[in-house]
């Protein structure tokens, strides 16, 4: 079987599978594991984010999605060269990653068409529940099953060295120009790693909010996890926004309990969630993981 896969979080549930074997093409955006970036990418950006603010990145998403409908398009004719008999897509957001309609429409031409699998979750369950899918449509179902219990174990654990203890309200953002409350699965994570999460809705879809509205939350821990973006992007989005962030929760961020993370273990419906569900877990609750290191997921911010 020849996979195509349109979705970081796919090419990551791939490897997880151990099918990596099988992937003959990634998308524009997908960034791991290093290996994966050898092969050829099937998709591309309506534009060029790089050294754009969150801002700008805001009103270039707004204005493809105006103008196309869609801020990614499907290369048709490298999907006919890498000939896969599975495409990975999503239907999570048409933000985030190449929508499913703009897939099935450059499939619908080619010689011997592909199945396409759009992946829809929108919870932690419905994350473990397109692992199992990849695998089924593989006819791997069996090594759906063991990935599932690997990533559940993990979770278990956290839960059991979390149970007890004093959960700390948590304010966490998912992007900062405008600011958006977190959705989907990331108001969960925050529940797992043993904490009550203050802003958003746990599968719901991510909403910009006025900053007004975070005003008066209190947090003990600030968590900033801007889609899309790494550590280092992270961190200067803050770093722009540190006047209103401050206002927020200055005292929060002067005790050292402000933090970014590495979106692709946050946003992404993927394995590397249960990675962000560790790394909140040890900031949180440090004294239930010692020397547990987070580094490349989760970092303080001041």
């Amino acid at each position: 079987m020849r996979i195509v896969s349109l979705l970081s979080s796919a090419t990551e549930i791939v490897y997880e599978l151990g099918l990596q074997d099988r992937l003959v093409g990634i998308s524009h955006e997908c960034d791991s594991p290093p290996e994966a970036l050898r092969l050829p990418r099937a998709s591309r950006s309506r534009f060029d984010p790089a050294g754009l603010t969150s801002g700008e990145i805001d009103a270039e998403v707004r204005r493809c999605m105006a103008e196309y409908g869609s801020v990614y398009e499907v290369d048709r004719a490298m999907l006919a060269e890498l000939r896969p008999d599975l495409v990975l897509t999503q239907g999570v957001c048409e933000v985030c990653a190449v929508p499913t309609g703009s897939v099935e429409d450059a499939v619908a031409g080619l010689a011997h068409p592909p199945v396409v699998l759009s992946l829809d979750a929108h919870t932690l369950e419905g994350i473990l529940d397109t692992v199992r899918q990849v695998a089924g449509a593989a006819g791997e179902p069996a090594r759906g099953e063991e990935a599932v219990a690997r990533l559940r174990g993990r979770m278990d654990r956290v839960a059991e060295r979390t149970a007890g203890r004093p959960r700390p309200r948590v304010l966490a953002l998912e992007w900062l120009d405008p600011p958006f409350a977190p959705g989907h699965w990331v108001p969960e994570m925050v529940e797992r790693a043993g904490a009550d999460n203050l802003l958003g809705t746990a599968g719901g879809h991510s909403v910009e909010i006025p900053w007004s509205e975070a005003a008066g939350l209190d947090p003990e821990h600030l968590v900033l996890v801007p889609c899309g973006y790494a550590l280092e992007q992270a961190r200067a989005d803050a770093d722009r926004s540190r006047e209103r962030l401050r206002a927020l929760a200055g005292a929060t961020i002067d005790a050292g309990r402000a933090w970014v993370g590495n979106s692709a273990c946050f946003s992404r419906s993927g394995p590397r969630v249960v990675d962000g569900i560790e790394a909140l877990a040890a900031a949180f609750h440090p004294e239930a993981f010692p020397g547990f290191d987070a580094a490349g997921t989760l970092e303080g911010w001041r």
